[in-house]
Protein backbone atom coordinates (compact mmCIF):
# COMPACT_ATOMS: atom_id res chain seq x y z
CA UNK A 1 0.00 0.00 0.00
CA UNK A 2 1.21 3.16 -0.78
CA UNK A 3 2.32 5.94 1.83
CA UNK A 4 -0.13 8.67 1.00
CA UNK A 5 -3.13 6.07 1.09
CA UNK A 6 -1.97 4.77 4.82
CA UNK A 7 -2.21 7.96 5.65
CA UNK A 8 -5.57 9.15 3.79
CA UNK A 9 -7.10 6.10 5.59
CA UNK A 10 -5.85 6.41 9.16
CA UNK A 11 -5.92 9.98 9.45
CA UNK A 12 -2.80 9.74 10.57
CA UNK A 13 0.83 12.08 10.58
CA UNK A 14 3.88 12.11 9.27
CA UNK A 15 6.25 13.07 11.22
CA UNK A 16 9.39 12.91 9.13
CA UNK A 17 10.25 12.81 5.39
CA UNK A 18 11.42 9.27 4.79
CA UNK A 19 12.25 8.15 1.41
CA UNK A 20 10.10 5.48 1.48
CA UNK A 21 6.50 5.61 -0.56
CA UNK A 22 5.08 2.37 -0.29
CA UNK A 23 5.00 -0.91 2.04
CA UNK A 24 4.61 -4.65 1.06
CA UNK A 25 2.52 -5.41 4.42
CA UNK A 26 0.89 -4.65 7.55
CA UNK A 27 2.30 -6.27 10.70
CA UNK A 28 1.93 -5.40 14.41
CA UNK A 29 4.46 -8.48 15.67
CA UNK A 30 8.15 -7.54 15.47
CA UNK A 31 9.06 -10.93 14.57
CA UNK A 32 6.88 -11.43 11.67
CA UNK A 33 8.33 -8.09 10.21
CA UNK A 34 9.96 -8.29 6.80
CA UNK A 35 11.97 -5.65 4.59
CA UNK A 36 9.04 -3.49 3.08
CA UNK A 37 6.72 -4.17 6.59
CA UNK A 38 4.27 -1.16 7.99
CA UNK A 39 4.96 -2.03 11.79
CA UNK A 40 2.08 -0.89 13.72
CA UNK A 41 3.37 -0.72 17.37
CA UNK A 42 0.90 -1.84 19.73
CA UNK A 43 3.71 -2.73 21.62
CA UNK A 44 6.64 0.27 21.51
CA UNK A 45 9.15 -2.05 23.13
CA UNK A 46 9.23 -4.11 19.47
CA UNK A 47 10.24 -0.94 17.69
CA UNK A 48 13.74 -1.59 17.62
CA UNK A 49 13.40 -5.37 16.62
CA UNK A 50 10.98 -4.25 13.76
CA UNK A 51 13.57 -1.80 12.37
CA UNK A 52 16.13 -4.33 12.23
CA UNK A 53 13.91 -6.92 10.72
CA UNK A 54 13.14 -4.34 7.83
CA UNK A 55 10.42 -2.48 8.59
CA UNK A 56 9.46 0.51 6.07
CA UNK A 57 7.80 2.43 8.77
CA UNK A 58 5.80 2.26 11.99
CA UNK A 59 2.44 3.38 12.88
CA UNK A 60 2.48 4.66 16.58
CA UNK A 61 0.34 6.13 18.89
CA UNK A 62 2.38 7.43 22.11
CA UNK A 63 5.52 9.81 22.20
CA UNK A 64 7.52 7.61 20.92
CA UNK A 65 11.53 8.52 19.69
CA UNK A 66 12.51 8.54 16.13
CA UNK A 67 15.17 6.04 15.23
CA UNK A 68 15.80 5.86 11.66
CA UNK A 69 15.13 8.87 9.96
CA UNK A 70 14.87 6.94 6.59
CA UNK A 71 11.36 5.04 7.46
CA UNK A 72 7.89 6.62 7.50
CA UNK A 73 7.10 7.19 11.20
CA UNK A 74 3.20 8.11 11.48
CA UNK A 75 1.32 8.96 14.54
CA UNK A 76 -2.37 8.17 14.41
CA UNK A 77 -4.74 8.82 18.10
CA UNK A 78 -5.94 5.16 18.09
CA UNK A 79 -3.85 2.17 16.78
CA UNK A 80 -6.74 -0.07 16.73
CA UNK A 81 -8.93 2.30 14.60
CA UNK A 82 -6.19 2.69 12.23
CA UNK A 83 -5.70 -1.16 12.02
CA UNK A 84 -9.73 -1.66 11.12
CA UNK A 85 -9.31 1.27 8.49
CA UNK A 86 -6.56 -0.26 6.59
CA UNK A 87 -8.12 -4.01 6.59
CA UNK A 88 -11.58 -2.63 5.94
CA UNK A 89 -9.81 -0.84 2.59
CA UNK A 90 -8.13 -4.05 1.82
CA UNK A 91 -11.31 -5.95 2.04
CA UNK A 92 -13.34 -3.75 -0.63
CA UNK A 93 -11.24 -5.42 -3.30
CA UNK A 94 -12.41 -8.57 -2.23
CA UNK A 95 -15.22 -10.26 -3.82
CA UNK A 96 -16.42 -11.91 -0.61
CA UNK A 97 -19.88 -12.13 1.33
CA UNK A 98 -20.20 -11.20 4.76
CA UNK A 99 -22.78 -12.38 7.35
CA UNK A 100 -23.52 -11.56 10.34
CA UNK A 101 -25.22 -13.26 13.33
CA UNK A 102 -25.64 -14.21 16.93
CA UNK A 103 -22.42 -15.38 19.16
CA UNK A 104 -24.43 -18.60 20.04
CA UNK A 105 -24.70 -19.15 15.90
CA UNK A 106 -21.19 -18.35 15.65
CA UNK A 107 -19.42 -20.30 18.08
CA UNK A 108 -21.63 -23.27 16.76
CA UNK A 109 -20.02 -22.93 13.39
CA UNK A 110 -16.71 -22.87 14.80
CA UNK A 111 -17.43 -26.84 15.46
CA UNK A 112 -18.49 -27.43 12.51
CA UNK A 113 -16.11 -28.69 9.82
CA UNK A 114 -16.54 -26.48 6.33
CA UNK A 115 -14.87 -26.12 2.82
CA UNK A 116 -11.75 -23.66 2.77
CA UNK A 117 -13.94 -21.58 0.99
CA UNK A 118 -16.04 -20.32 4.54
CA UNK A 119 -14.57 -18.12 7.50
CA UNK A 120 -16.87 -18.09 10.73
CA UNK A 121 -14.39 -15.28 12.83
CA UNK A 122 -13.47 -15.62 16.55
CA UNK A 123 -11.54 -13.30 18.52
CA UNK A 124 -10.50 -9.69 18.21
CA UNK A 125 -9.43 -7.70 15.09
CA UNK A 126 -5.50 -8.55 15.34
CA UNK A 127 -6.14 -12.30 15.68
CA UNK A 128 -8.26 -11.90 12.94
CA UNK A 129 -5.88 -9.54 10.87
CA UNK A 130 -3.35 -11.82 9.06
CA UNK A 131 -6.55 -14.24 7.75
CA UNK A 132 -8.80 -11.88 6.45
CA UNK A 133 -5.94 -9.99 4.39
CA UNK A 134 -4.93 -12.58 2.81
CA UNK A 135 -8.31 -14.20 2.28
CA UNK A 136 -8.95 -14.89 -1.54
CA UNK A 137 -12.09 -13.58 -3.58
CA UNK A 138 -15.39 -15.01 -3.76
CA UNK A 139 -15.16 -16.39 0.07
CA UNK A 140 -18.03 -16.23 2.60
CA UNK A 141 -17.79 -14.83 6.18
CA UNK A 142 -19.35 -15.60 9.29
CA UNK A 143 -19.31 -13.28 12.30
CA UNK A 144 -21.07 -12.19 15.31
CA UNK A 145 -20.95 -8.37 16.28
CA UNK A 146 -20.62 -8.92 19.61
CA UNK A 147 -16.86 -10.50 18.79
CA UNK A 148 -15.64 -8.33 15.84
CA UNK A 149 -16.89 -4.75 15.26
CA UNK A 150 -19.21 -4.18 12.03
CA UNK A 151 -17.17 -1.56 11.18
CA UNK A 152 -15.01 -4.10 9.26
CA UNK A 153 -17.40 -4.54 7.13
CA UNK A 154 -19.09 -2.29 4.06
CA UNK A 155 -21.84 -4.97 2.92
CA UNK A 156 -22.98 -7.12 5.30
CA UNK A 157 -26.23 -9.58 5.47
CA UNK A 158 -28.10 -11.04 7.92
CA UNK A 159 -28.94 -14.82 8.77
CA UNK A 160 -32.61 -15.88 7.57
CA UNK A 161 -34.28 -17.39 10.36
CA UNK A 162 -36.62 -19.26 8.63
CA UNK A 163 -35.09 -22.51 8.80
CA UNK A 164 -36.75 -24.93 5.50
CA UNK A 165 -35.54 -28.52 7.33
CA UNK A 166 -36.04 -29.08 10.75
CA UNK A 167 -33.50 -31.06 13.34
CA UNK A 168 -35.52 -34.19 14.23
CA UNK A 169 -34.41 -34.76 18.14
CA UNK A 170 -34.44 -38.66 18.87
CA UNK A 171 -33.51 -38.24 22.71
CA UNK A 172 -32.58 -35.29 24.65
CA UNK A 173 -31.92 -34.32 28.22
CA UNK A 174 -31.14 -30.69 29.20
CA UNK A 175 -27.32 -30.86 28.08
CA UNK A 176 -27.33 -33.91 25.44
CA UNK A 177 -29.30 -34.20 22.23
CA UNK A 178 -29.33 -37.00 19.96
CA UNK A 179 -31.05 -35.56 16.84
CA UNK A 180 -31.35 -36.48 12.63
CA UNK A 181 -30.74 -33.93 10.41
CA UNK A 182 -30.94 -34.47 6.52
CA UNK A 183 -30.95 -38.21 7.00
CA UNK A 184 -28.00 -38.60 9.02
CA UNK A 185 -28.07 -39.28 12.92
CA UNK A 186 -25.60 -37.69 15.31
CA UNK A 187 -26.40 -39.53 18.74
CA UNK A 188 -25.20 -37.84 22.45
CA UNK A 189 -24.00 -34.86 21.01
CA UNK A 190 -22.77 -32.35 23.95
CA UNK A 191 -25.30 -29.68 22.86
CA UNK A 192 -28.31 -28.85 24.82
CA UNK A 193 -31.97 -28.79 23.01
CA UNK A 194 -32.18 -25.18 23.93
CA UNK A 195 -29.40 -24.50 20.88
CA UNK A 196 -30.97 -26.91 18.51
CA UNK A 197 -33.13 -23.72 16.90
CA UNK A 198 -29.84 -21.80 16.59
CA UNK A 199 -28.74 -24.92 14.87
CA UNK A 200 -31.17 -25.36 12.54
CA UNK A 201 -30.47 -21.88 11.18
CA UNK A 202 -27.32 -22.52 10.91
CA UNK A 203 -27.51 -25.43 8.97
CA UNK A 204 -29.97 -23.34 6.64
CA UNK A 205 -27.45 -20.84 5.97
CA UNK A 206 -24.94 -23.66 5.12
CA UNK A 207 -27.22 -25.13 2.28
CA UNK A 208 -28.52 -22.24 1.52
CA UNK A 209 -25.45 -20.92 0.70
CA UNK A 210 -24.04 -24.28 -1.11
CA UNK A 211 -21.80 -24.80 1.76
CA UNK A 212 -20.75 -28.77 2.30
CA UNK A 213 -20.16 -29.21 6.09
CA UNK A 214 -19.76 -32.25 8.52
CA UNK A 215 -20.33 -32.26 12.09
CA UNK A 216 -17.79 -33.32 14.72
CA UNK A 217 -18.74 -34.05 18.25
CA UNK A 218 -20.16 -30.99 19.87
CA UNK A 219 -17.98 -29.00 22.58
CA UNK A 220 -19.35 -26.59 25.29
CA UNK A 221 -19.79 -23.14 23.77
CA UNK A 222 -19.50 -21.22 26.94
CA UNK A 223 -23.48 -20.55 26.76
CA UNK A 224 -25.75 -22.29 29.20
CA UNK A 225 -22.47 -24.65 30.46
CA UNK A 226 -23.09 -27.24 33.00
CA UNK A 227 -20.74 -28.15 35.58
CA UNK A 228 -21.71 -31.37 37.69
CA UNK A 229 -20.76 -30.93 41.63
CA UNK A 230 -21.13 -32.84 44.73
CA UNK A 231 -22.22 -31.19 47.59
CA UNK A 232 -18.74 -29.61 48.14
CA UNK A 233 -18.34 -28.19 44.63
CA UNK A 234 -15.82 -30.86 43.78
CA UNK A 235 -15.99 -31.47 39.74
CA UNK A 236 -17.85 -35.02 39.42
CA UNK A 237 -17.73 -36.38 35.75
CA UNK A 238 -20.41 -35.16 33.45
CA UNK A 239 -23.61 -36.84 34.09
CA UNK A 240 -23.07 -38.61 37.53
CA UNK A 241 -24.66 -36.15 40.00
CA UNK A 242 -27.91 -34.94 41.00
CA UNK A 243 -26.55 -31.17 41.57
CA UNK A 244 -24.97 -28.98 38.49
CA UNK A 245 -24.30 -25.68 38.03
CA UNK A 246 -25.37 -23.84 35.16
CA UNK A 247 -23.32 -21.13 33.95
CA UNK A 248 -24.76 -18.12 31.82
CA UNK A 249 -22.49 -15.16 30.97
CA UNK A 250 -24.71 -13.38 28.41
CA UNK A 251 -27.82 -11.51 30.32
CA UNK A 252 -29.80 -11.69 26.85
CA UNK A 253 -30.26 -15.18 27.25
CA UNK A 254 -31.18 -15.14 30.12
CA UNK A 255 -34.77 -15.03 29.95
CA UNK A 256 -35.21 -17.52 27.37
CA UNK A 257 -33.05 -20.20 29.22
CA UNK A 258 -34.83 -19.51 32.46
CA UNK A 259 -38.29 -20.19 30.15
CA UNK A 260 -36.75 -23.69 29.02
CA UNK A 261 -35.27 -25.12 32.74
CA UNK A 262 -38.85 -24.28 34.41
CA UNK A 263 -40.35 -26.54 31.50
CA UNK A 264 -38.10 -29.51 30.52
CA UNK A 265 -36.68 -29.26 34.75
CA UNK A 266 -40.27 -29.02 36.03
CA UNK A 267 -39.59 -32.25 38.74
CA UNK A 268 -36.58 -30.70 39.60
CA UNK A 269 -35.82 -28.17 42.69
CA UNK A 270 -34.81 -24.66 40.93
CA UNK A 271 -32.35 -21.77 42.18
CA UNK A 272 -31.60 -18.73 40.21
CA UNK A 273 -28.64 -16.76 41.00
CA UNK A 274 -29.06 -13.22 38.86
CA UNK A 275 -27.02 -9.87 39.27
CA UNK A 276 -28.78 -7.44 42.02
CA UNK A 277 -29.88 -5.35 38.62
CA UNK A 278 -32.47 -7.58 37.62
CA UNK A 279 -34.35 -7.89 41.10
CA UNK A 280 -37.36 -5.42 39.98
CA UNK A 281 -37.99 -7.80 37.03
CA UNK A 282 -38.63 -10.92 38.54
CA UNK A 283 -41.61 -11.78 40.97
CA UNK A 284 -42.36 -15.32 40.41
CA UNK A 285 -42.49 -16.49 44.01
CA UNK A 286 -42.50 -20.31 42.77
CA UNK A 287 -39.04 -20.20 41.64
CA UNK A 288 -35.88 -19.37 44.38
CA UNK A 289 -34.20 -16.44 42.73
CA UNK A 290 -31.37 -15.09 44.70
CA UNK A 291 -29.75 -11.92 43.61
CA UNK A 292 -25.91 -10.84 43.89
CA UNK A 293 -24.06 -7.79 44.44
CA UNK A 294 -20.71 -9.12 43.66
CA UNK A 295 -19.25 -12.44 42.28
CA UNK A 296 -17.42 -13.17 45.61
CA UNK A 297 -21.27 -13.27 47.22
CA UNK A 298 -22.39 -16.52 44.47
CA UNK A 299 -20.07 -19.39 46.26
CA UNK A 300 -21.86 -18.34 49.68
CA UNK A 301 -25.52 -18.16 48.23
CA UNK A 302 -24.35 -22.05 46.70
CA UNK A 303 -23.81 -23.23 49.98
CA UNK A 304 -26.93 -21.30 51.53
CA UNK A 305 -29.26 -22.99 49.22
CA UNK A 306 -30.65 -26.56 48.27
CA UNK A 307 -30.86 -27.45 44.69
CA UNK A 308 -30.75 -29.64 41.87
CA UNK A 309 -29.79 -27.16 39.06
CA UNK A 310 -28.46 -23.64 40.03
CA UNK A 311 -28.70 -21.05 37.15
CA UNK A 312 -25.79 -18.73 37.37
CA UNK A 313 -26.09 -15.94 35.29
CA UNK A 314 -23.46 -13.46 34.44
CA UNK A 315 -20.83 -15.29 35.93
CA UNK A 316 -18.09 -18.03 34.73
CA UNK A 317 -17.05 -21.44 36.15
CA UNK A 318 -14.04 -19.66 37.65
CA UNK A 319 -15.88 -18.92 40.65
CA UNK A 320 -15.59 -21.97 42.24
CA UNK A 321 -12.47 -22.32 44.64
CA UNK A 322 -11.23 -25.25 43.17
CA UNK A 323 -9.45 -25.80 39.68
CA UNK A 324 -11.77 -27.13 37.41
CA UNK A 325 -10.77 -30.45 35.30
CA UNK A 326 -12.88 -30.91 31.56
CA UNK A 327 -16.13 -32.34 31.85
CA UNK A 328 -15.67 -33.50 28.30
CA UNK A 329 -11.82 -35.22 29.13
CA UNK A 330 -13.16 -37.04 32.02
CA UNK A 331 -15.70 -38.31 29.94
CA UNK A 332 -13.29 -39.80 27.42
CA UNK A 333 -11.45 -41.35 30.46
CA UNK A 334 -13.61 -43.38 31.37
Amino acid sequence: MRLENILALTHGTLINEPFIREFTNVVFKAKTVKRGDLFLAFDEAEIEEAIVNGAYGIMFCKPTQISDSEIAWIKVSDLEEALKRILRFKLIDKEIVVYECSEVILKLALQVMTEPNFFALSGDLQSNFSKLWEIESACTVLFSPTLLSRDLFTNIQTLSTNALEKINIVEQTLFETSFIYDNIFYERQLISPFFIPYLEILFHFFKRNKINFRLRKFMPIDHFEPVFTNKNFEIKEFGTSDKVLIFEKSVELMERQMSFLQKEAAWAKLLYILPISYEKSHSDESSSIVYYKNINEINNILRGHSFHFAFIVGADKSILQKPLVSQVQLQLEF
